[in-house]
């Protein structure tokens, strides 16, 4: 029974918030001018966009140094160094001769990037053979930027862009593409104006800039976003998407404000409150219940943040005025509450503020899995991430000391998000079983953008639910070539899929590239538990399923087939502490870890008994019997409540002969011990409860004629010839 009933099946990890989606593959050359470059490239605030690389035509006196300008900004380009310091672009305000020593001293000291970036820059420098004339310049950096996926080249703006993408889809998908979209807009403006409820909204009149003039001693690391665009406005994003900026030098404010912040937070009862975020909880709360801090907040989005973000992102914001903050929290990080999940942000930008000095904890730090789960981004009090909201990261785990940051979800009131919005609702829409539904909004968001990866990834998942494993594979496989391989979620549903057509090889392979990228995520760390013990790897599979329950203790499935796995291979004592953990766990798992420690201590009894210790094997039968009984009132609730799966109904269809056996064993060890009349009273029991059974009645016989109670034992093998006869 132990072996084909106590192990759990492999299972999907949890639905779509933040950890599902997916897009179409592009072509190699795109894909590797999108690849991630790990190292930052650091600039100071006025750091400069594709516009620096502007060449414009000047007298015959001065076309030489024009030339050595344009040459070293292209090998600037071509050396990775993307932003250059203001001195160097302000070519109206310099001798042209001294602008170029300025360049060319630039690329003497400029550090080569390593990676496909650099390669195919080299490759397209030489195969477009570049002339020396303006067009040649121009049609080159056209095309370099417009392969990206972004687009350099100034055409015609977002708005009209959009409304013809809009129009063209409108035609092809019909009215149910339209309501989204209409709908996309109503949510938006819904969102929009709530947010100026709570949160500072600024006008045009706001004179508030940022810049090295406002604030000269901070300055900027950049790091890239990876493969594959931001979700909406991909194309408004320049090359080389190095669009994860993190403030250096002067913080954007002190650790003593941040300290009155945080205190006067927890006079607010952050401290006190948690709620769950994915997989984890996470302690703090949102600004909108902590009134004091969301003042002080919204002093800094118009004093400081939104001139920032003005500054940082002018592909997408034409002034602070459109800037929304929509979802904005206080996190605090423990020991008790130590990480989040790998996730996206649920805006098309977000911010990340450190609020406590590194000094006070150890571990914390956000990290974001293209680059690596090791590689976190410095970030001591009173720093800022700044980023777009679709790019994986997560935060490592606190393991002593507090952390709090403050993050936030921020909207642009003139550019709707559609895909994201259209994304979102068919995550919800496959939440509540309308998969149809879902698959039609994951196309339309599709259609809007063929990189959406997350959208590809929930579609694979519903795929995967219908059985549907060849177009599951196909759009997952999709997904994972624009990310290049780099995304643990899209592994983990590839590795199942692999796993459900029988290909244990390459899923338990898919599984360990999985594993590389998130150590930390318990199911898949689970599953290929599982698969290592299908393969008769039981080191293996016990160690992945240590981890999964290191990572969550509370995962009652990792400990059930842990238990399970040592009982098989004879180790009763740990097997029973592995099944002690999971009744600790969960509703869900707490009644079969009481059927599987059942099971285990009928054995142990069993043996016990047969080795002569029978007061061990009492204790052990005892206990037992305590188990059944307290499972059978629970299972008993699952099954009148319709709630039941196919697991719980067969443990309970195992209650009645589990239970009569462990009467059978109780009687035959307490007759053992010499206690007839503790043996009769056992058998009197079972009879009272289970009295259609015969042997129960053949057994209290015996028990009887063992104590020269011959009457009542020939009315016991009465009952007993009377329920044989009725059979």
């Amino acid at each position: 029974i132990m072996s084909t009933n106590i192990h759990m099946n492999e299972m999907i990890s949890g639905g779509s918030g933040g950890r599902r989606e997916g897009t179409k593959i592009m072509s190699t050359l795109s894909i590797m001018l999108a690849s991630a470059c790990l190292c930052a490239t650091k600039t100071f605030a006025s750091e400069t966009s594709a516009s620096a690389f502007d060449h414009s035509s000047k007298s015959v006196h001065e076309d030489f140094h024009d030339d050595r300008v344009r040459q070293a900004k292209l090998d600037l380009w071509l050396h990775g160094a993307f932003a250059m310091s203001p001195a160097a672009d302000n070519d109206g305000e310099r001798d042209v001769a001294a602008i170029a020593a300025d360049l060319e001293m630039q690329v003497a000291k400029a550090p080569l990037r390593h990676g496909p970036v650099r390669e195919v820059r080299r490759r397209l420098k030489r195969d477009l053979q570049l002339e020396e004339s303006n067009s040649g310049w121009y049609s080159f950096l056209e095309n370099v930027l417009s392969v990206r996926g972004g687009d350099g080249a100034v055409k015609e703006d977002h708005a009209s862009r959009l409304e013809m993408q809009l129009a063209e889809l409108s035609a092809k998908f019909g009215k149910p593409f339209v309501d989204a979209i209409e709908q996309n807009k109503a949510e938006h403006a819904a969102d929009c104006a709530q947010s100026c409820e709570l949160f500072y909204c600024a006008d045009d009149s706001n004179t508030v800039q940022w810049g090295p003039e406002t604030h000269p001693n901070t300055s900027f690391a950049s790091y890239s976003f990876g493969s594959v665009p931001p979700e909406d406005f991909s194309q408004e994003f320049q090359f080389p998407l190095d669009l994860i900026k993190v403030t250096e030098g002067k913080p954007l404010f002190s650790p003593e404000e941040s300290a009155n912040v945080i205190h006067q937070a927890e006079e607010e009862g952050v401290d006190k409150n948690e709620y769950k975020s994915g997989k984890y909880k996470l302690g703090g709360d949102w600004l909108i219940n902590l009134p004091q801090t969301r003042s002080w907040f919204n002093s800094k989005l118009e004093h400081v943040l939104f001139p920032l973000l003005h500054h940082l992102f002018p592909e997408i914001i034409r002034s602070p005025s459109v800037l929304r903050a929509h979802s904005v929290s206080l996190l605090k990080y423990n020991h008790t509450h130590p990480r989040t999940d790998i996730h996206i942000d649920n805006g098309i930008l977000a911010m990340t503020l450190a609020m406590t000095p590194q000094s006070e904890y150890n571990g914390g730090g956000t990290f974001y899995e293209h680059m690596g789960v090791g590689n976190i981004l410095p970030m001591d009090v009173g720093h800022g991430t700044f980023r777009p909201g679709s790019v994986r990261h997560g935060g490592h785990r606190v393991t002593s000391g507090t952390r709090y940051i403050l993050g936030a979800f921020l909207l642009l009131e003139d550019h709707v998000e559609h895909v994201r919005r259209l994304k979102n609702r068919g995550s919800e829409l496959r939440t509540s079983g309308d998969l149809q539904g879902a698959i039609n909004h994951f196309e339309w968001a599709l259609a809007l953008n063929p990189r959406c990866t997350t959208c590809l990834k929930d579609w694979a998942e519903i795929l995967v639910s219908q059985k549907d494993f060849v177009q599951a594979e196909e759009k997952i496989r999709s997904a994972l070539d624009m990310l290049e391989g780099l995304d643990s979620d899209a592994l983990f549903t590839l590795g199942l899929i692999l796993s459900e057509q029988g290909k244990d090889d390459e899923s338990i392979s898919t599984y360990r590239k999985s594993i590389e990228l998130n150590a930390e995520d318990a199911e898949l760390c689970y599953n290929l538990g599982i698969k290592l013990g299908e393969k008769g790897n039981t080191r293996g599979e016990l160690a992945m399923y240590k981890k999964a329950t290191e990572i969550d203790p509370k995962f009652g499935g990792a400990w059930i087939n842990m238990g399970t796995t040592l009982a098989e291979a004879g180790d009763l004592e740990s097997a029973e502490l592995m099944f002690l953990k999971a009744i600790e766990c969960s509703d869900e798992v707490k009644t079969k870890g009481m059927m599987n420690l059942t099971l285990l201590l009928q054995k142990k009894a069993n043996s016990l008994a047969a080795g002569g210790d029978l007061n061990r094997a009492k204790l052990a039968i005892d206990d037992a019997a305590k188990l059944v009984d307290e499972a059978k009132p629970l299972l008993d609730a699952k099954m009148a409540l319709g709630g039941a799966n196919s697991e719980d109904a067969m443990f309970a269809s195992q209650l009645k002969p589990m239970r009569v056996q462990i009467h059978r064993l109780c009687g035959q060890i307490l007759a053992g011990m010499g206690d007839l009349v503790a043996c009769e009273a056992e058998f009197r029991t079972a009879g009272e409860k289970f009295g259609d059974i015969p042997g129960i009645w053949d057994a209290l016989a015996k028990v009887l004629d063992l104590q020269g109670k011959t009457e009542e034992a020939k009315q016991a093998r009465e009952k007993m010839k009377a329920i044989l006869n009725s059979l």
